[in-house]
């Protein structure tokens, strides 16, 4: 099923793209997790540092392409630009990230970078 970006998801978004850590840690919560690139990142003072040096250091936006309510947690694939190491990677860099919330803060994000299935 496909639906609108809102809530806390749309305002961390807006957040990302506008460069703001205060703003994107505020979404997260206390005990959230992040997976990114394979890389496990627990509690906000970790998250926070992510935030701080991968998102909006390495000017991070994203450019929402689909949003999937899947039971709840919520699927939005992005395309990714920003000033971040682009070696070996496509030209319009498409991540889907997927999103449990809970009490209106995020608990946990995963970014993949996902190939098309051949099913």
């Amino acid at each position: 099923m496909t639906t609108e970006l809102t809530g806390v998801i749309a305002d961390h978004i807006a957040a990302v793209n506008a460069f703001d850590t205060d703003a994107i840690v505020a979404t997260f919560a206390e005990d959230a997790y992040v997976n990114d690139n394979k890389r496990e990142i627990s509690g906000i003072v970790a998250v926070r540092k992510w935030v701080e040096k991968e998102m909006v250091g390495d000017k991070v936006t994203m450019d929402v392409r689909e949003v999937v309510d899947h039971h709840g947690d919520i699927i939005v694939r992005a395309a990714y630009d920003g000033m971040y190491d682009k070696t070996n990677l496509p030209d319009e860099l498409v991540m889907s990230n997927y999103f449990s919330v809970r009490d209106n803060r995020i608990i946990s994000l995963v970014v993949i970078f996902n190939r098309p299935s051949e099913y």
